[in-house]
């Protein structure tokens, strides 16, 4: 393998990329034209435009980007996450034309992809499940007679959704025709189909996931798990690793039935299964994720694996680098999606110019991020703009840790998801780990972030440090006769 198209955009085509040029690998970015003067469009060693700015248009155009992938002679796709990384016709389509996709095979994803199939799976091998149906539902009198027979609260999800999407909570037999009914519009309209299955509603669960991998020879290792359960709208805010409330006994437990259910279809590659735990601590199945997480980067810092390195050398068909008696945790990893969304509203989508953008930096700080101060934030893509991981030997330091970054992160022109974060870890109830996915509902009210949002005199500061900054470095540009000098007309 020499050459890797990535099939993706922003900070997980740039990670993918850093890893393949420590391998010695070249790459290939496949870009729209939203995303023309992206940095991971530089930083790649070819770089093709695919489409206009409408996902539709570009990124989710496949017979394109194996076209680029053929023309500029790349061995391989990596499809990093969202897109096409879950889609069982691409990788099937890339295997076809002699490339290597970078992630399972196709019979995995589309085991995994419905959820209804990924239940029927992970049953055989005898992992815990909700009390639901299996297949999907057909006739509403039948399916309003299972929601009796499980008891109310019950869940309505999409079979092939995610984000949330096609998922009502149905609180009593007056209001379950109307759910159903929307639930299965709204599969339809996101996802192409409008099955549904219906599980007991699990009121308060803490969302916990297990990463693992799999070499294409039968070996499976699961890499601990992370924490997921502060979410907006069933999406992921903050993630830590490992999680402050699984005992070693649940958590081995957990890996175990992870492994298992990656083995009900022959997986390999990076995988995730997630998982609902009760305030009993008793855990159930919610679905496997057939590519990397968002969220990959803690466990990456509590394990020193190189996750993307692994896929690689795993699509390239070598046995894994380690065995599950290599890993322990170490030490505590925090991460903050930094989302471009306005928390005091609900966090609505923001847009904008980013006029000043400069990351923190310091002992235990990883940042994974896509854009440069001066870029444009456009309102086609997902509003996360960077991965802000703090690590420490203990959680209690990583919070902290988290903490100073955050003041440190200097965003100007466009409302983000910052503040929040330290809002959140600075709580009782996350301090204490006495929380679940109902953290901000709980909780959060716009009016608790007046404490964390800096004030105009520390706003006023941090523009007059960083103009005073600029103008110096204008200034070392000018010779001593008084011309500008070449390296600063070139920057010009």
């Amino acid at each position: 393998m020499q050459k890797i198209l990535v099939a993706n955009r922003g900070e997980i085509a740039m990670r993918v990329m850093r890893t393949a040029k420590e391998m010695g690998i070249k790459t290939v970015a496949v870009y729209s034209e939203a995303d023309r003067n992206m940095p991971f469009v530089r930083y790649a060693d070819e770089a093709v435009c695919i489409g206009p700015a409408l996902s539709s248009q570009s990124y989710l155009r496949a017979e394109k980007i194996i076209e680029v992938a053929k023309q500029t002679g790349a061995d391989a796709i990596h499809p990093g996450y969202g897109f096409l990384s879950e889609n069982a016709s691409f990788s099937r389509a890339v295997s076809d034309a002699g490339l290597i996709f970078i992630g399972p095979s196709a019979h995995s994803i589309e085991v995994m992809g419905s959820k209804i199939g990924a239940k029927q799976a992970a049953k055989k091998f005898n992992v815990p499940m909700v009390p639901g149906t299996e297949e999907p539902l057909k006739d509403v009198d039948e399916a309003r007679r299972i929601a009796q027979s499980i008891g109310y609260p019950i869940l309505v999800k999409a079979s092939a959704g995610g984000g949330g999407k096609g998922m009502r909570v149905v609180n009593s037999d007056n209001e379950f025709e109307e759910q159903i009914r929307a639930a299965k519009s709204e599969a339809l309209n996101s996802f192409g189909s409008d099955d549904v299955f219906i599980e007991k509603y699990v009121g308060a669960p803490r969302h916990i996931e297990i990463q693992l991998m799999g070499d294409q020879h039968g070996n499976y290792v699961y890499l601990f798990e992370r924490e997921c359960s502060i979410q907006r709208r069933h999406q992921k805010l903050i993630e830590e690793a490992p999680s402050s409330c699984l005992t070693p006994d649940i958590r081995k437990a957990m890996g175990e039935c992870a492994i298992a259910a990656a083995r009900s279809c022959n997986y390999y590659g990076a995988g995730t299964v997630e998982f609902l735990v009760d305030e009993d601590l008793n855990f159930y199945f919610l679905e496997m994720n057939t590519r990397l997480q968002v969220e990959h980067c803690v466990t990456e810092m509590i394990t020193g694996i190189d996750l993307v390195k692994e896929q690689i050398n795993v699509a390239r068909g070598n046995k894994l680098s380690f065995t599950q008696d290599d890993l322990t945790i170490n030490g505590h990893a925090i991460e903050l999606r930094v989302c471009t969304e306005d928390p005091l509203n609900n966090f609505l989508p923001d847009t904008g110019r980013l006029e000043m953008y400069k990351p923190p930096k310091g002992p235990g700080i990883r940042i994974d991020d896509a854009y440069e101060e001066g870029m444009d934030i456009p309102i086609f893509y997902d509003p996360m703009i960077a991965k802000l991981i703090a690590y420490a030997a203990t959680r209690e330091e990583a919070i902290e840790r988290l903490c100073r970054a955050i003041d440190e992160y200097y965003i100007k022109g466009i409302k983000t998801t910052l503040h929040f974060g330290k809002w959140a870890v600075r709580t009782e109830q996350f301090r204490s780990g006495n929380f679940d996915t109902k953290f901000i509902d709980k909780f959060f009210r716009p009016e608790l972030l007046q404490d964390t949002t800096p004030d105009g005199t520390e706003i006023a500061a941090i523009l007059a440090a960083h103009v005073w900054e600029k103008n110096r470095k204008q200034d070392t540009a000018v010779t001593t006769n008084g011309t500008i000098s070449k390296w600063k007309m070139n920057r010009s």
